[in-house]
């Protein structure tokens, strides 16, 4: 930052340059307000990069009601932003910049380019194009007038940007090297906002044992993942889970993690679904045909055409049958005990991975302390909030990027609304 940025002012100043500071600051821009981006690291948009596996998994083509439903907590503060924010206007905004989305299974919508890239750079144009400043510099407070207002943003480097308003939108605590290392939450705190704790939400979680070591690599599509406590189902949804060195990945196993945040894993009971396709009935049809089909053959030896080759000896090793034994003498009971074992097969779930290796922080800014169609403080005039900050976090699937784009776009539309520019 150089001596003449130092002392510029600025109506707005936008603290992060992620994908909700990104669209807050062309929003606001647009408007006609003089908006400064503060970003610490060298390039705006790093976290988009990586989202997706590299793809961007921008959106959830759904209407708002299932988009809200997919929401851990905090669905009902989105009503007002995503009703004017949603698919559509989505697909419209990045199409309107040259980045054509596709929509896939789930709703997911990606860059038809498959490129990350592409809507970062279609973010950082936009919001460049609208006037915005981008800056680079680390915020280590926000001062306020004596009337409790936004003043200006002092930075770690001992300088301070003078402003008007101020939208913090830093991100959470996941993958700290692109950026998101809590800075959001000592700022907000500091300025009397309560903070939930942030947990890992959309991360792995580690299982005990060796089975999901001995199957690494092996990716489960199409299967049913149930969570229950107790007799009460926390979560149940059908997808593609993968088996690691430490445990289980995936799509649903990340939505999973979401949905149990606040839990202790370990008291809860995971089942995977192998067969989701087949009732029991059917599926005991099936291991008859299987089984008359190798008739003469060692269990072990029996399975190739109903589950992943990998995957055999755990199961037989859990059926409790002897991986030698003939299958024309497999009793009735042994062959209920692994249908059972099909349709329910157990995950010994002990934790989850560091915060760092989460895709989303849950967590953040009390909900209560923010004008959901503003997202402004109600503590402090002229201070709003956007994306990952908020104690609000969805499922995989697009949503994540979805809350960020609406509440960035809210705050950006309503920032300084109805004061002279």
């Amino acid at each position: 930052m150089n001596q003449q940025e130092r002392i510029t002012e600025y109506d707005l100043v936008v603290v992060g340059g992620g994908a909700a500071g990104l669209m807050a600051g062309y929003c606001a821009a647009s408007r006609g307000l003089r908006t400064a981006i503060l970003e610490k690291e060298r390039r705006c948009g790093r976290k988009i990069l990586i989202t997706g596996k590299g793809r961007c998994n921008v959106m959830n083509d759904c209407d708002r009601d299932g988009f809200m439903r997919r929401v851990r907590g905090g669905g009902r503060f989105l009503y007002s932003a995503l009703s004017e924010f949603g698919p559509d206007t989505v697909r419209d905004f990045f199409e309107s910049r040259g980045v054509a989305l596709k929509t896939e299974r789930g709703g997911r919508m990606f860059p038809q380019s498959d490129r990350a890239a592409d809507i970062a750079g279609a973010l950082i144009d936009a919001a460049k194009s609208a006037g915005c400043v981008l800056l680079q510099g680390r915020a280590a407070g926000v001062l306020c007038t004596q009337d409790g207002k936004v003043a200006a943003v002092r930075l770690e480097s001992g300088g301070q940007i003078s402003c008007r308003a101020v939208i913090l939108a830093t991100g959470g605590l996941s993958y700290p090297a692109t950026g998101s290392t809590g800075d959001g939450y000592r700022i907000a705190a500091q300025l009397g906002h309560t903070i939930i704790p942030p947990r890992a939400s959309l991360v792995p979680l580690v299982c005990a044992g060796e089975d999901c070591a001995q199957m690494q690599g092996l990716s489960l599509k199409n299967v049913v993942l149930t969570v229950k406590k107790d007799r009460k189902t926390l979560f149940c949804d059908q997808g593609e889970m993968l088996f690691t060195h430490f445990g289980i990945s995936g799509p649903l196993v990340l939505s999973a993690s979401a949905a149990t945040v606040d839990e202790q894993l370990d008291k809860l009971r995971f089942t995977i679904d192998l067969k989701p396709a087949l009732d029991r009935e059917t599926l005991d049809r099936r291991l008859l045909r299987d089984f008359s089909e190798n008739i003469n053959r060692e269990f072990k030896n029996a399975l190739d055409e109903l589950l992943p080759r990998i995957m055999i000896p755990v199961v037989v090793a859990r059926s409790g049958i002897s991986p030698e034994q003939r299958v024309n003498t497999i009793t009735q009971k042994q062959r209920m005990r692994l249908l059972e074992l099909l349709k329910g097969f157990e995950l010994a779930v002990r934790g989850r991975r560091p915060i760092e290796e989460a895709i989303v922080t849950a967590g953040g800014i009390k909900l209560s302390e923010v004008d959901p169609k503003t997202m402004m403080s109600k503590l402090i005039g002229n201070l709003h909030f956007a994306g990952e900050l908020l104690d609000v976090d969805g499922y995989t699937g697009g949503f994540n990027l979805g809350i960020a784009f609406a509440t960035g776009r809210a705050a950006g539309l309503q920032v300084l609304e109805g004061e002279e520019i």
